[in-house]
């Protein structure tokens, strides 16, 4: 019996908790903030399978909120895939970061998220 299979839905929400410190671990200060963001949008990268990733503000301004020495140990954030506007991009999909503000960051499991 050969398995069917379905189409994956192209507009989807996750959330997930990426683990910052294990990426900037042994990472000189100066560079420490500026690898985690570009970490986030390679996780964004791999876990949603495009290419193009646009980090929210929020995002942002909380992995820098305690200075280019010191990114935060976890973020939570939310992966959206979106379709792209534009016409003339090469891809049709892109993926948006969102903060997911949460009291304890440790210990979270990847959640969909109802997009309706």
């Amino acid at each position: 019996m050969a398995r069917e299979r379905k189409a994956k839905p192209d507009l989807v929400s996750r959330d997930y908790t990426i683990h910052l410190a294990k990426h900037t671990h042994k990472t000189t200060f100066k560079a420490k903030t500026p690898r985690a963001v570009k970490k986030i949008k390679e996780f964004a990268q791999k876990a949603m399978g495009t290419k193009d990733v646009r980090l929210d503000v929020e995002v942002n301004k909380f992995v820098w909120s305690q200075g280019v020495r010191n990114p935060p140990k976890r973020i939570r954030v939310r992966l959206s895939r979106k379709r792209n506007e534009d016409e003339d991009a090469e891809e049709k999909l892109y993926t948006y970061v969102q903060l997911v503000k949460v009291a304890k960051v440790k210990g979270l499991q990847t959640e969909v998220v109802d997009t309706a």
